[in-house]
């Protein structure tokens, strides 16, 4: 299975960017780990929200191919416990997914025509979260997810 994840603008703080490395690199030991950032608009002051969900729909929609099976990190999204994540990995494996592609939108949430390709939502907490945040969270839950379906001592249950 292969697992990416798009988000919008980069990780600018130093102590993100350290825990976001550090779980890529656990990653790589279950599974096929990418990630696409796409570049944070520019001179965007003068268009209205609508406008900026609707050029950055188009970078993302950019980024998907005919097969993915698409995620959105979205507040309005299903809830998961760790273990719950881990057999939600399994069943896509079982169903023959070959591509899970997550995605974290800009800071104004996703366009309609992101939601409309989107295979379904999923929300990391009840809790709102920085976009930075979100990214270093989604890593860690993920290597947790793969950590428990292979049995690795990570998780306590």
């Amino acid at each position: 299975m292969r697992v990416k994840l798009i988000v919008v603008g980069k990780t600018s703080e130093a102590y993100l960017q350290e825990g976001e490395k550090e779980y890529e690199n656990r990653l790589r030991r279950f599974v096929s780990f990418d990630q696409v950032v796409i570049p944070e608009l520019k001179g965007v002051k003068s268009l209205s929200v609508e406008q900026v969900k609707q050029k950055e729909s188009d970078l993302i929609l950019k980024q998907f191919a005919a097969s993915d099976y698409v995620i959105l990190l979205d507040e309005k999204g299903r809830e998961f416990t760790s273990q719950g994540f881990s057999n939600f990995f399994d069943k896509k494996g079982l169903q023959g997914v070959s591509s899970l592609v997550f995605v974290v939108g800009g800071a104004f949430g996703f366009h309609e025509k992101v939601y409309a390709r989107s295979n379904e939502k999923l929300a990391l907490s009840k809790m709102t979260y920085s976009h930075q945040m979100v990214r270093l969270i989604f890593k860690e839950q993920l290597y947790r997810a793969f950590t428990i379906s292979k049995g690795h001592p990570y998780h306590h249950s």
